[in-house]
């Protein structure tokens, strides 16, 4: 019985693996492995599960899979050949010829192995006479730069620039390795001249990038600690070099952490994971030493925001930042209470502190239960309560920064921290200071505090007099602007609610009008400037202000400009400035009678605001494109910093969304460069994030020519957010655009259609013709219809024991005539590719004839041209049919098209009964007819 089952399963998986359900094909193998297996199952098991990972291009596991069936049959041709090829793919020449050594020595007329055997020794011999060939310019290379008499020649230059482009192929960065090649970078590194440094580190890139054993050998060779020291030097292209290097390293270990390692390339490397860690120790210990750049610690912050985390909250393991919570918390927190005016120990930008909240912000999303948050909240109160009790007033300032720090990142953290005993009320007194550090320090975590609406009421009563006091009566405009942005966020707590304001009518008005001021005015500094837009992004929840900002365009082109910037935190104020002005935040209609309900029970009601109708939208949207809203969030796309967070990207997918909903402004977007900001934003970020720039794209792909709004190969990116489109927690508005822009899509190229199928849409856009709602129905049939051009989709619809040919006919039948004309274009292209499908037509349903005939007596000429073209596909295709056609009311009915005007109808008409004359099935009249 067991022994059936596996059996079973085998040819279930089989057949799978015919139709390209290669997924499904590798669950059948793995689950008759499951069972009780002869050892000669498993090896096939094996192999055939080899063979579904070579399909879905996963080599390495195609490779284990391979060697596990040889493992139990050491003769399996089969597998040995499917792990030479996993091999080859894995550019292990020297491993995959002896496999197919072995088959040809089993198998000496197998035709397939001998070819593959020349092929993959001519790929050896070209390898071989490519290394000995750079085997004398590799060392001409190094000659020239470590020449001390060639300081400055354009001959160093062009030597510098050959390594870099040499160390981009995997085999001129082995010559390199293997040519003593880390060493003599090292020298190029120690000789402190900006472009050698350059020129090494680049190169150290390539020699780096995916090879796990190579990067660790390098790290030992240079020193883990002397590769990060570089992040910390002041010359900025350096430290970004350095950066980009570290990356690449942290890239090649995670994935030797994840795979684990076997064979030759394993030997080399002890624990991957080990050396992780003792690149992200010398990260976080850069953090707190004194000499280091502030570009240098922004780019350790960077790293370690891209490293610790988990990619997805789906892998279990986050020992990784568990780790460096324990290890390195304190030192973060360090950098998040440092002061940048003025200058103290430690040298920070105006960005450090943001990305210290960032890092902070993942680490502690990352923690998975209640015991993993309590440590995190007991070590950073521990460590405020280290400066605050004891350091005097320096030490509470510390403290204090340290707060705003955390409630700019993880805000439960530096809620609970504004609670530690005295921290709210020192915050108030300082706020009252001389000193003007003091007081920006107090205000700014004033500020921040005001973002619950228990605090927002509490600062209300305690500390608005205070804030205005500040605003009238200080010199300073960094201090002004500050306590403009508290009184800001104060009179927006109620958000959006129209019937919640704190303030007294106008005042909103009369912040907003000051804020627009000082954004405008280019002689503040950005670091200054910035606050304004603060304000302005919690301001604009007020309709009013909306309508008066828009209409200000030397405040929008201020806010674009700043937003273009080096003042990288300003990017999440200038996006939730936008959000609020196009109003594209998660708003939903309520019940009426909810309402009235509501008001009855005297409960309150959230009212919108009159200016927020539509109509009033619409009109927004308009004049933040003519101001040139697209250019300026294309930029802030482009931005290499950890502010543009994944809450970032999603306020600006959500802007993007509202700029092209109505479709006479998606040519503008376009022109701006929208189309190029969406991918990026479709393909990372929060799943909210993506799934609006998706529909964005969406949108634009359906409006416009796809391949003028994504040139080149970015045509080849927009496919997969679309396809994330057709899941069903998605909307049938956005399943329906997807259907559309997918539909576009597939009639442009094959290369397309190929990379539709690729993303495994097929399935679902089959489910999607099965829906109830018309339009869907519809347009997931013109997809399909398109889809049809390509092989793989006509070997589905030609396998047996489906319906997919039958409800095309039925649907060429449908009332619907956009349906028909989908379904029966559909089966004009498959009837016309496979002849095969003609015989199987009158098999499908009793009610085939009647549906050809309808289709051809259409008063649609589109619909009878199709009509026509499938039967005479079908006419062709077998005399039986022919004959079974001629026999009925159709030949009657060709005999009348084709005596028409000149037209595709009239000519396909006139072949079918040629092809009846020849058949010998009729006969032409007296007058040739």
């Amino acid at each position: 019985m067991t022994a059936s089952s596996v059996e079973q399963l085998r040819k279930e998986g089989n057949e799978l693996f015919k139709c390209g359900d290669y997924e499904g094909a590798l669950g059948a193998y793995t689950q008759a492995l499951g069972l009780d297996a002869t050892p000669q199952d498993q090896a096939i098991l094996h192999r055939n599960r080899a063979a579904c990972h070579l399909k879905l291009e996963d080599y390495d596991k195609a490779e284990t899979e391979a060697s596990k069936a040889i493992e139990k049959d050491g003769g399996d041709v089969k597998a040995l050949y499917r792990r030479s090829q996993a091999l080859e793919k894995l550019g292990r020449l020297d491993q995959a010829v002896l496999d197919l050594q072995r088959c040809v020595s089993l198998e000496p007329k197998n035709k397939v192995f001998q070819e593959a055997l020349r092929n993959i020794g001519g790929q050896i011999q070209e390898k071989v006479r490519y290394m000995s060939s750079t085997d004398a310019k590799v060392e001409q290379m190094f000659q020239i730069l470590l020449d001390p008499e060639e300081k400055g020649t354009e001959k160093k230059q062009k030597a510098s620039q050959n390594l870099v482009v040499l160390a981009r192929e995997d085999a001129g960065a082995e010559k390199i390795f293997r040519s003593n090649g880390v060493q003599l970078l090292q020298r190029l590194l120690d000789t402190g001249e900006t472009d050698l440094m350059l020129a090494a580190l680049r190169t150290l890139v390539g020699i780096c990038s995916e090879h796990q054993s190579r990067t660790v050998a390098t790290l030992s060779i240079l020193g883990t600690r002397r590769v990060v020291s570089i992040l910390g030097v002041e010359n900025q292209a350096v430290s970004l070099a350095a950066c980009h290097l570290l990356q690449v390293m942290f890239d090649a270990l995670k994935e030797g952490v994840k795979k684990g390692f076997q064979g030759k390339e394993g030997a080399i490397i002890v624990d991957p994971a080990r050396e992780l860690k003792v690149l992200i120790s010398n990260l976080l210990d850069l953090l707190t030493e004194v000499g280091v750049s502030g570009q240098g610690r922004d780019n350790a912050l960077t790293l370690l925001i891209k490293a610790v985390p988990r990619k997805s909250l789906k892998d279990p393991n986050n020992s990784l930042t568990l780790w460096v919570i324990d290890q390195g918390l304190k030192k973060i927190l360090e950098v998040g209470g440092s002061l940048q005016d003025p200058p103290g120990e430690l040298a920070v930008t105006a960005n450090s502190r943001m990305s210290a909240s960032i890092l902070l912000s993942k680490l502690f999303d990352d923690l998975k239960c209640d015991a993993e948050r309590e440590n995190f909240h007991r070590l950073c109160e521990n460590y405020i309560k280290s400066w605050f009790e004891g350091q005097g007033l320096a030490g509470k300032l510390r403290a204090i920064q340290t707060v705003s720090c955390l409630l700019q990142g993880p805000c439960d953290a530096g809620n609970r921290a504004l609670e530690l005993s005295g921290v709210m009320e020192s915050v108030i007194a300082l706020c009252a200071s001389e000193q003007e550090e003091e007081q920006l320090v107090a205000v700014e975590a004033l500020i921040h505090a005001a973002g619950k609406a228990k605090r927002a009421s509490f600062i209300t009563a305690n500390g608005v007099s205070l804030l205005k006091d500040l605003y009238k009566r200080s010199e300073k405009d960094s201090i002004r602007i500050r306590a403009l942005v508290g009184l800001c966020k104060l009179g927006s707590a109620g958000g959006t609610d129209f019937s919640m304001k704190q303030f007294a009518e106008g005042s909103t008005l009369k912040l907003a009008k000051q804020c627009r001021k000082w954004l405008c005015n280019d002689q503040i500094d950005a670091g200054t400037r910035r606050w304004a837009v603060e304000g302005l992004a919690y301001l604009t929840f007020d309709a009013d202000v909306k309508e008066e900002f828009v209409e200000d365009a030397a405040a929008l082109k201020a806010l674009f400009q700043l937003s273009r910037s080096e003042e990288r935190s300003v990017l999440f104020a200038v996006a939730s400035a936008l959000v609020n002005c196009t109003n594209s935040y998660d708003y939903e209609e309520p019940d009426p009678k909810m309402v009235e309900l509501a008001k009855y029970a005297k409960q309150h009601v959230p009212e919108q605001h009159p200016k927020d109708k539509p109509s009033f939208v619409r009109a927004r949207v308009k004049k933040l494109l003519a101001a040139g809203v697209v250019s300026a969030m294309a930029c802030m796309v482009k931005t290499e910093s950890p502010v543009l967070t994944s809450s970032c990207r999603e306020l600006l997918s959500r802007v993007f969304l509202a700029l092209v909903e109505e479709v006479e402004d998606r040519g503008t977007v376009v022109a701006q460069g929208g189309g190029r900001a969406l991918i990026p934003l479709a393909l990372e970020g929060t799943d909210v994030g993506q799934t609006k720039a998706a529909q964005a794209l969406a949108k634009l792909t359906i409006t416009s020519n796809p391949e003028m709004t994504f040139p080149g190969e970015r045509i080849y990116e927009v496919v997969r957010p679309l396809v994330s489109l057709l899941h069903l927690n998605c909307s049938g508005l956005q399943n329906f655009e997807a259907l559309m822009a997918l539909t576009n899509l597939a009639g442009i190229s094959e290369r397309l259609r190929q990379k539709i199928l690729k993303e495994k849409a097929v399935p679902m856009i089959e489910g999607y013709m099965f829906e109830e709602h018309e339009m869907i129905r519809r347009a997931a049939t013109e997809c399909m219809c398109n889809l049809a051009m390509s092989k793989e989709v006509q070997d589905l619809f030609e396998a047996q024991g489906n319906d997919r040919l039958k409800l095309l006919v039925l649907y060429s039948g449908e009332d619907d005539e956009l349906l028909q004309r989908a379904a029966a274009g559909g089966l004009a292209m498959l009837t016309s590719m496979r002849p095969t499908l003609c015989s199987r037509i009158p098999q499908v349903t009793t009610h085939w004839l009647e549906i050809l005939q309808a289709l051809l007596l259409s008063s649609n000429q589109e619909l009878q041209h199709r009509g026509a073209v499938v039967v005479l596909n079908m006419v062709e295709a077998s005399r039986q049919i022919a004959s079974t056609l001629m026999e009925s009311e159709m030949m009657e009915i060709l005999s009348v098209l084709a005596k028409g005007d000149q037209s595709p109808v009239t000519r396909a008409a006139a072949a079918c009964l040629d092809k009846a004359v020849e058949y010998g099935l009729i006969q032409p009249n007296q007058d040739g007819e």
